[in-house]
């Protein structure tokens, strides 16, 4: 009988990337978020029904979500909750703002050491990046093994977990001892729905400064007075010994430009659905090599 696991699923509240602008960055190179729509970060939510299923699978086991940002991201860990989450940790304040992958990395990496979880659960990259570090910095700060590119876990053992991996030729199984790491792919299997009866029980589920900025609101209210409604929020002063390390001081990578590409046709062609136009298309695209 496995013992039930603390499992921890890191989660990013990411810029909806389909729709950057021209005020999609700051004068300082860093993304301007209030300009973009805010969606939870899709490999996230892969690595969400990957602990989700393990809970499942390892009786008395809990999930929550560790995210980093501004007071809005609290919604990521509702919509985790409203899917199967026991909770979540928000890491808020200004001096978080504007950090690039290494001062993530050390921020999450302080929380997890209060945290102790046995297993952190990450998706293999955010959608504002593109650079899959953060999942692999944590485990090196925390000294964990880790496995990245995880599409399935195949087998939960005493003291270690059996994980499928996607590369990119083939895959192949590995087992980790736990606690661990493990960086989720797009591959894997998607996030389940949200629940209804989970959506009315903790769709009052907020945070403390939500809770401060509002504090006679409907959903503040029960908020207040229920624990299992409250998001555990901290600022940098409850775990990060460095101050240093953090935000924009504590960030090494400084973005000098973004551009906003356009792709346009250079030309159109209109077909019917006669048989000459179909087989004119046909000879067309075998010639240039997109088909055969």
């Amino acid at each position: 009988m496995n013992k039930p696991l603390k499992i921890v699923v890191l989660a990013k509240q990411v810029p909806d990337t389909r729709n950057v602008g021209k005020d999609a960055m700051t004068p300082e190179g860093t993304v301007n978020r209030a300009a973009l729509p805010a969606i939870f970060n899709p490999e996230d939510l892969n690595a969400l029904e990957a602990a989700l299923s393990l809970k499942d699978r390892v009786a008395g086991s809990t999930v929550h979500v560790l995210t980093m940002g501004p007071q809005r991201a609290a919604d990521i860990i509702r919509d985790a909750m409203f899917r199967g989450a026991d909770g979540g940790y928000l890491l808020s304040g200004r001096e978080f703002a504007g950090s690039d992958t290494l001062a993530t990395s050390y921020a999450l990496s302080c929380a997890l050491k209060k945290i102790s979880p046995d297993v952190i659960v990450a998706g293999r990259q955010a959608i504002d990046g593109d650079t899959a570090q953060v999942g692999p910095q944590v485990a090196e700060k925390l000294g964990l093994p880790q496995v990245t590119y995880a599409e399935e876990i195949v087998e939960i053992r005493e003291d270690a977990l059996v994980i499928k991996r996607r590369l990119e030729h083939g895959t192949e199984v590995v087992e980790c001892p736990i606690p661990a790491v493990v960086t989720v792919n797009a591959s894997a299997a998607e996030c389940r729905p949200r629940n209804a009866k989970r959506v009315m029980t903790y769709k009052c589920a907020l945070a403390k400064s939500e809770i401060a900025a509002a504090p006679e609101s409907p959903a503040a209210l029960p908020a207040a007075a229920k624990p299992a409604l409250q998001i555990v929020e901290w600022a940098a002063a409850a775990g990060a010994p460095h101050p240093q390390q953090l935000g924009l001081q504590g960030s090494p990578t400084k973005v000098k430009k973004i551009e906003n590409v356009v792709f346009q046709a250079k030309e159109a062609k209109k077909l019917t659905a006669s048989d000459d136009d179909i087989n004119s298309l046909m000879v067309e695209l075998i010639a240039s090599h997109t088909l055969g």
